[in-house]
């Protein structure tokens, strides 16, 4: 038989959508429910992937450091920083296809993250159903925001921290309503997290909805 490079891609199921909508929780716990391989992107893309992150840089005759903090956190403004997010989301897809087609697996993989994006991966897969968007509502964000000692994290080496973590918070907002609007224009389920649900049920109402892939 003939090895399909994309297949493990093709069955995985997958989660995207915004930070701190509980992606990473509700991906693990199916995982263990299910004996599910899971695959955490942003821990893939801020470890194995900078090595690859480091090449495109040098093959562009940018800094292999990366561009200067001030210049990405400070002075550049949350819409411009949104745009390249999103145009950076393209090229770290195929290192996760990469990593994925290492992955043979006799159950399904569920991969998860805010790079995850619907436009990227519906042509992918078999059925749109095998991808959910999970985004925290504004109300939950706020709370977050003063729960998780990540999501105001300093800038380290920047002139003005407060105003690069405002950018940031900003930037990520864009980011989220972006993978919202694509999920919709594709079909794609949006679940959209207040805080009413704990993880559990959070879970549950995800693992309803991938019911018909977690028994094949």
């Amino acid at each position: 038989m003939e090895f399909d490079a994309m297949a493990t891609a093709r069955r995985a199921l997958w989660i995207g959508g915004a930070q701190w909508a509980g992606k990473t929780t509700v991906a693990v716990t199916l995982a263990l429910r299910h004996g599910l391989t899971a695959y955490l992107y942003d821990r893939h893309d801020a470890r194995g992937h900078d090595d690859r992150r480091i090449a495109d840089r040098v093959r562009r005759a940018e800094p292999p450091a990366g561009p200067d903090p001030d210049a990405a956190w400070v002075h550049t403004d949350p819409a411009r920083m949104a745009a390249e997010t999103l145009a950076g989301f393209p090229r770290r897809f195929e290192w996760v296809l990469d990593d994925l087609s290492a992955l043979v697996t006799g159950r399904r993989v569920i991969a998860e993250g805010w790079g995850l994006r619907p436009e990227l991966v519906v042509p992918l897969v078999e059925s749109s159903r095998q991808v959910v968007v999970l985004v925290p509502t504004p109300e939950f964000r706020a709370y977050q925001r003063e729960r998780l000692p990540r999501a105001t994290a300093r800038h380290d080496g920047v002139s003005d921290p407060e105003r690069a973590v405002r950018s940031r918070l900003a930037r990520d907002e864009l980011v989220a309503a972006d993978a919202v609007a694509r999920a919709r224009e594709l079909g794609v389920r949006v679940i959209e997290v207040d805080g009413s649900r704990d993880a559990v049920a959070v879970t549950d109402l995800v693992e309803e909805h991938f019911a018909p892939f977690l028994t094949r």
